[in-house]
């Protein structure tokens, strides 16, 4: 679901991919549901590519959204964004996720996450998962694709060398490619 779920650099909230076609993409608000066209200069981002630096790898940013909806039963989070403190913001991040990188992960970035989940509960998006193929489906395909079409035999390629030939036997007859003397 979050593939389809995009963060606009200089727009606010969230918003969920409609249509898209040459250089621009329709995108539907997930906050007032107004669509707007996005362009090629626009920073947009999939939620499905964001992930959250920890201590020990990386943690997409899925698994995050789901601990925390764990955490608050899928019910918004009822921080007062504004006004709490940089302290406060990362004790409560601690209990969602506790190995979190505290040098790399600021507290704007808590906050952003916060919002980010408020709008998707307030829009009624509580799945959280990241639908991808993964690599050994794309292979079975690929592999399936030669598999279905029919085994080629030596004869056409033998014609091919015969035409060939006689292509280069009839050039030399007529004088085609030779040299003048």
């Amino acid at each position: 679901m979050l593939k389809n779920i995009l963060a606009i650099t200089g727009k606010p909230g969230l918003y969920k991919l409609i249509s898209h076609g040459n250089n621009t993409l329709i995108v539907e608000s997930l906050v007032d549901g107004k669509r707007i066209p996005t362009f090629a200069r626009d920073k947009i981002i999939s939620l499905a590519d964001v992930s959250m630096f920890t201590l020990d790898e990386d943690i997409s940013l899925s698994e995050v959204l789901t601990k925390l909806g764990a955490k608050e039963s899928l019910k918004l989070v009822a921080l007062d964004l504004k006004n709490v403190s940089n302290d406060a913001l990362r004790e409560y991040f601690a209990t969602v996720l506790p190995n979190y990188d505290r040098d790399r992960v600021y507290p704007s970035d808590i906050r952003k996450l916060i919002q980010w989940y408020n709008i998707l509960i307030n829009a009624g998006i509580t799945d959280f998962a990241v639908e991808e193929e993964t690599e050994e489906s794309e292979n079975e395909k690929k592999v399936a694709a030669p598999a279905t079409q029919p085994a080629k035999t030596a004869k056409p390629a033998a014609k091919t060398q015969v035409k060939t030939q006689k292509a280069a036997t009839t050039a030399t007859k007529t004088g085609v490619g030779a040299k003048k003397g």
